[in-house]
């Protein structure tokens, strides 16, 4: 089987409009959660968010694409070219095609050579609601008046959650595999363990994969905290993984993508390399629309480890599914204990701490993070504990700490039992 590394990386998080700055303060403890802006919250229980701000997407987008296409789309393509750029793949000289007139709309696609075989797939848990919600008020004023309140004709493609993928095909050129994952908070996790086995197999040498995210809407919040996910709390501290006062998570938005290799086309071109893939594992619990099981997710930490060819004993570092909810922090750790009994010093981080849950971008952004964590020797910490709750006993790391991290493990878990697990490994230099 051939071997898959990371060699590119970029992120648009409550933290920062880049990967790089957003990792930096990920290391330094920095919290990306405020309170809502982007809509009014009279009325609602559930105030604190993880929202993107100062991102600009003209960057990355024409101002007709921006009116079109949802944010999880913006945030997706602007991920996507940050990565591709940092992994040395658009310095090409670039050949426009499908140019119209200005009069008419304008289609512009940029072509990579070193792209066009890649395969592109990522993941989104709520795809285009944003765009759904703004849209809902047309619908009911329609009766009233159907001329004055049409829907948008790019209602359905903006929303489709396959967008994302087909969108940073176009953007960058791809014309081989391209993917849409809907997993729930595994999606984007899925995303790069689904590329990870493409390159492995041999269908593609290069996959961008990751997960994007956009779901700071009252549909979305309201949505959330009806079924009691959300936490009440009325403060940046809201997130607060393995902490005994801990009441859910907080819903957060943003994208993370992946450039994945097969580590001989990376070695010929001379890439970095930030860290190797080495196990995957993909598993339903059979069990609950929104309770975790512990056995489901023993299972797939295990069967990851055993992809990997590792034993517990053999993980350096843990980085956690942990999105600050009672019953799920609670059985993340009974997991871990249960799998790692014998390496129960094991450190463990949360990152949802710093972003909140960005859902498929979590699953993303963590395992950048975690590659990031190898490449540097460096675990970063679990913010706002002030009281470690006892039914979690295991090393929850609360502050910064250097370490000398061989194989490390991400995990993600989400609604319906879904579970996605990557096993990552240290290369040597």
């Amino acid at each position: 089987m051939r071997r898959v590394v990371i060699t590119g990386i970029g992120a648009v998080t409550p933290l920062a409009d880049n990967f790089f700055d957003s990792w930096s303060l990920v290391k330094k403890g920095i919290s990306g959660i405020s309170r809502i802006s982007k809509f009014d919250t009279t009325g609602l229980s559930w105030t604190m968010a993880g929202e993107v701000k100062g991102f600009n997407p003209e960057l990355y987008l024409s101002k007709k694409e921006i009116l079109k296409l949802d944010p999880f789309l913006h945030y997706a393509v602007a991920a996507a070219k940050m990565a591709a750029e940092d992994a040395g793949l658009t310095r090409q000289e670039t050949e426009v095609r499908g140019q119209r007139s200005e009069k008419k709309d304008s289609l512009l696609v940029t072509c990579y050579s070193s792209l066009v075989n890649a395969g592109v797939i990522i993941g989104s848990s709520r795809g285009g609601i944003t765009t759904i919600e703004k849209e809902f008020p047309k619908l009911y004023s329609s009766y009233l008046s159907p001329i004055a309140y049409r829907l948008s004709p790019y209602l359905m493609p903006s929303t489709t959650i396959s967008m994302a993928a087909s969108c940073v095909a176009q953007k960058l050129g791809i014309k081989g595999h391209c993917l849409g994952i809907s997993n729930a908070c595994a999606s984007g996790t899925n995303a790069i363990g689904e590329a990870y086995r493409l390159i492995k197999h041999g269908y593609a040498d290069i996959v961008i994969a990751g997960g994007a995210e956009a779901p700071i809407c009252r549909f979305c919040v309201e949505g959330y905290g009806i079924s009691g996910a959300l936490s009440k709390t009325d403060n940046p501290a809201a997130s607060r993984p393995f902490d005994t006062k801990r009441d859910g998570f907080v819903l957060a938005e943003g994208a993370c993508i992946l450039v994945l290799e097969e580590y001989a086309s990376a070695i010929k071109r001379s890439a970095k390399i930030y860290s190797e893939i080495i196990g995957y594992s993909s598993t339903t619990d059979a069990y609950h629309i929104t309770r975790p099981d512990i056995e489901g997710e023993i299972r797939a930490i295990n069967s990851a480890l055993e992809n990997a060819g590792v034993s517990p004993e053999d993980v350096d570092y843990i980085n956690a599914h942990g999105t600050s909810t009672p019953i799920g922090d609670m059985v993340e750790a009974k997991a871990i204990k249960n799998i790692f009994r014998s390496n129960i010093t094991a450190p463990v981080t949360s990152i949802k701490s710093m972003t909140g849950h960005m859902l498929a971008a979590s699953g993303a952004f963590e395992a950048a993070c975690t590659a990031m964590s190898i490449k540097e020797r460096v675990i970063p910490p679990t913010i706002n504990i002030t009281e470690k709750d006892h039914e979690c006993d295991i090393n929850v790391i609360t502050e910064k700490k250097e370490a000398d991290i061989k194989i490390a493990i991400t995990n993600s878990f989400g609604f319906g039992g879904i579970n996605a697990v990557i096993v990552l490994k240290k290369v040597d230099e």
